[in-house]
């Protein structure tokens, strides 16, 4: 039998408000009234401009129903979120910035090389979950997605597997030790390398590992899905990532690289 006064599980909430008159002392009415509702301010950012994000905690849901009726009297500002926090909500409020994601395909995500913090958190952030999921990693040569990947793997501290890759050379597993197939790594794909390149034996391999409850990095994802069996609809998330915001990714121009016999 559960205990009526049993303790509530704190839990956490992502506010989000934009300021139309930053007069002197308005975070401090605002922080006072949450301390006077006992909510707890965990993180506090500017996020992008004259808009401000919090990640709160209480253990009383109807605290944040109360605080969100008040917050919509006040003149200085309007309350754009009040909800359960998101990955991009707290990768917003730790880095100051929304990721760039696409407004048709909300799947997708974008970033470029002078964001290669914010993209590592995220990785980072995602890898820590645990079950199946397959992420795919858009981006021309030499554009760090390897190496994002791998810094990605430490931040979650999760060891990674290299099943393809162009890193140091053309790699094609086609077999992985006991300790390689651990469910719990970060297995990172060659999209090219899997399937151009790929014999019977790597490709049996690969099947295997798409079906394991486990982390999948796929880079190149279109040419995988283009030269396989799998579909974008396999891809759980997608990732883009450019030299500059207006980087066309063409395969292409860097396809052929790939035909030269091993």
């Amino acid at each position: 039998m559960v205990e009526a006064n049993q303790t509530k599980q704190p839990k956490q909430w992502y506010m989000e408000y934009r300021i139309h008159k930053n007069r002197p002392g308005l975070l401090g009415d605002i922080a006072s009234l949450l301390g006077m509702l006992e909510v707890n301010i965990l993180t506090i950012n500017g996020v992008e401009g004259k808009t401000r994000g919090m990640l709160l905690e209480t253990d009383d849901e109807e605290k944040i129903r109360l605080m969100g009726a008040m917050l919509k009297k006040v003149d200085n500002i309007t309350v754009c979120a009040l909800r359960e926090p998101k990955l991009v909500d707290i990768l917003a409020v730790r880095h100051g910035r929304y990721i760039d994601r696409d407004s048709d395909d909300r799947k997708t995500f974008r970033f470029t090389r002078d964001e290669l913090g914010l993209l590592v958190d995220f990785l980072g952030e995602l890898f820590k979950r645990s079950g199946n999921q397959v992420i795919g990693l858009r981006g021309m040569p030499r554009v760090g997605k390897t190496e994002s990947i791998i810094a990605g793997s430490v931040c979650a501290m999760k060891r990674w597997t290299f099943v393809s890759s162009t890193l140091l050379r053309q790699t094609v597993r086609s077999q992985l030790s006991e300790d390689e197939m651990n469910p719990a790594n970060v297995f990172i794909i060659d999209g090219i390398v899997s399937t151009i390149r790929s014999n019977e034996r790597h490709y049996n391999l690969l099947q295997n590992i798409m079906r394991m409850p486990s982390t999948k990095v796929i880079e190149h994802p279109d040419v995988f899905v283009q030269e396989s069996e799998y579909t974008y609809d396999d891809f759980d998330i997608i990732v883009e990532l450019r030299n500059n915001p207006n980087e066309e990714i063409i395969y292409d121009t860097f396809t052929s690289s790939y035909n030269d016999d091993i």
